[in-house]
């Protein structure tokens, strides 16, 4: 398994089996983003992605204050517009971590999620929240706007007036609005943030893992198309499905009363 400088990467984490759990690791600076842990994370949801034994992810933050407490401001201040634009600043995010990660990922949010760090985490597929998370969009403070996808997934996930309203007067969502709102699934107390957040994904990875993916892109392709395109796309993919090895051993171990034993084909 590969080190990381910013990161930590645990597989099999807490014994739960095939699970991998990646945690930001900059307490000092609120483990605010910076090139660093864009580097770290694209390598290391790499090597989850090709790690056949590892079905699920979980992404937190380290210490109890902050899952990611925005972009690293010092990093950005004195960059030109020009370098902004020609490094296609950002980009990599999504390019290189959420559309090249097909199996599921969980974002396990404790403490602030603010700026590129509640962008981050609604890269996720979904979010757990501890009761002390903070999310928001504060870039209109600084003169600038989302840059990461903030105005766009926040849209989708709450709604265009809540999402506004957010980020043009730059206040945070408590975590008992964000989960009334549907930002995040679930509220739980911050000390069983971590327990709650690899028993879920626990359970994710214990599921057929070719259905797991197809599910993922299934629900994703939502946002993406129309009602009628959606449906024509779930229907091939279940037909696709049902002629998998797995498939038949599903069935099969719902008949017999047992539990599956799937091989991902």
């Amino acid at each position: 398994m590969s080190t990381y400088e910013t990161i930590t990467v645990e597989k099999n984490a807490g014994g739960t089996k095939g699970v991998t759990l990646m945690t930001l690791n900059r307490p000092k600076a609120l483990n605010a983003l910076n090139s660093g842990i864009l580097a770290d994370l694209t390598a290391a949801f790499a090597e989850y992605s090709e790690d056949d034994t590892q079905l699920c992810a979980v992404l937190t933050g380290s210490g109890d204050k902050a899952f990611a407490a925005g972009a690293d401001i010092k990093e950005m201040s004195e960059k030109a517009a020009a370098d902004f634009y020609l490094d296609d600043f950002f980009s990599p995010w999504t390019s290189e971590i959420v559309k090249k990660t097909r199996k599921p990922w969980i974002a396990a949010v404790n403490g602030f999620a603010l700026g590129g760090g509640c962008e981050l985490a609604m890269m996720a597929d979904f979010i757990i929240a501890s009761d002390n998370a903070k999310f928001g969009q504060p870039e209109i403070k600084l003169g600038v706007a989302p840059g990461m996808g903030g105005s766009q997934r926040l849209t989708r996930a709450i709604g265009k007036s809540k999402s506004m309203e957010m980020c043009l007067t730059g206040r945070m969502m408590s975590a008992d609005e964000a989960e009334r709102a549907n930002l995040v699934v679930r509220v739980v107390p911050q000390a069983d943030l971590l327990a709650d957040a690899l028993k879920t994904a626990g359970t994710i990875a214990s599921m057929p893992p070719m259905a797991a993916i197809a599910n993922k892109e299934m629900v994703n392709a939502a946002f993406e198309m129309t009602l009628d395109q959606g449906l024509i796309m779930e229907r091939r993919i279940f037909q696709i499905l049902t002629a998998s090895e797995d498939k038949a051993e599903g069935m099969a171990a719902f008949i017999e009363k047992r539990e599956g034993n799937w091989k991902g084909r």
